[in-house]
């Protein structure tokens, strides 16, 4: 059985919400994940996976998010910035001078002004469903910009049920259209996550602050070793983002997971993981 240790931890002067797979003399993976989503989405499962490479893998909630520091909904009492400085914090706490770096989507973007700001701190860098950016690549799918333009109306946030309901409905217009959505998964997942959460609506606080990223010029100086795992039916960053991503950051590898959208689906775990396990070995 893998051990695993989960705390709150004082970062950057806010308390944040910790949990620790494996032993901690083997090489640290520190997982970031995306917008308003806590910690629970990097599901046991693949941190089960990745610890057993071995590796000491690290997830954390963000702010807003799990049992992390909550702010009042439509207040957040931070920057994109200070998200950024969270992730360095994390690594202060635990007591480790780097870490092989995975983000997810804007946990990319965090990643990757890790990697500009503080490129001592990041061993490898993991990309997943992200971007930097740019014009000429191609936009979000004619559903999901459908579904921006005209969004539901917000559940009751109290009301378990409706927000389990509101949110499984927008993780499948992120999901790859061409597999079976597990709606029953998901929805466990986020049950999950809800009973640990404080406030649901404070999550989407992030959603009001400027992401974190990094230029096409920051990211063609990255010496760090860089892999770029992206979804081949990502609606959100298609496919040719994560060319794009892998394309601007010098020697970086960029490995496709069929199948997958905006998302890391238990389908995907397998490649994944292994990507991630080979690309961090010693």
């Amino acid at each position: 059985m893998t051990p695993r240790n989960k705390r709150l931890l004082q970062v950057d002067g806010v308390e944040l919400c910790v949990e620790t797979f494996g032993e901690q003399t083997d090489p640290a993976v520190l997982l970031i994940m995306g917008g308003g989503a806590s910690m629970d989405w990097w599901e046991d499962g693949l941190c089960e996976l990745l610890a057993a490479g071995p590796r000491f893998v690290i997830r954390y909630d963000h702010r807003d998010t799990g049992e992390s520091v909550t702010y009042e909904p439509g207040a957040p009492g931070y920057t994109g910035d200070d998200l950024v400085s969270d992730a360095v914090g994390v690594l202060d706490a635990l007591g480790l001078a780097s870490a092989h770096v995975v983000g997810l989507s804007m946990g990319g973007g965090i990643a990757q002004a890790l990697v500009v700001g503080h490129p001592e701190r990041v061993t490898t860098l993991t990309l997943m469903s992200t971007t930097a950016g740019g014009d000429e690549l191609p936009p979000m799918s004619k559903e999901l910009a459908a579904a921006f333009s005209a969004p539901p109306p917000e559940p009751d946030w109290s009301d378990r049920e409706a927000v389990l309901d509101y949110l499984v409905e927008d993780a499948r217009l992120y999901a790859a259209p061409s597999r079976t959505f597990e709606a029953e998964a998901v929805r466990a997942l986020i049950g999950r996550a809800y009973d640990r959460t404080s406030s649901m609506a404070s999550a989407m606080n992030h959603f009001l602050v400027e992401g974190a990223g990094a230029s096409h010029e920051q990211l063609a100086a990255v010496s760090t070793p860089t892999l770029v795992l992206h979804g081949t039916e990502d609606p959100l960053f298609p496919y040719e983002h994560g060319a794009a991503l892998a394309a601007a950051i010098p020697g970086a590898r960029l490995v496709a997971l069929e199948r997958t959208g905006h998302e890391i689906p238990e389908a995907a775990w397998e490649v994944a993981a292994a990507a991630i396990l080979l690309h961090t070995a010693p």
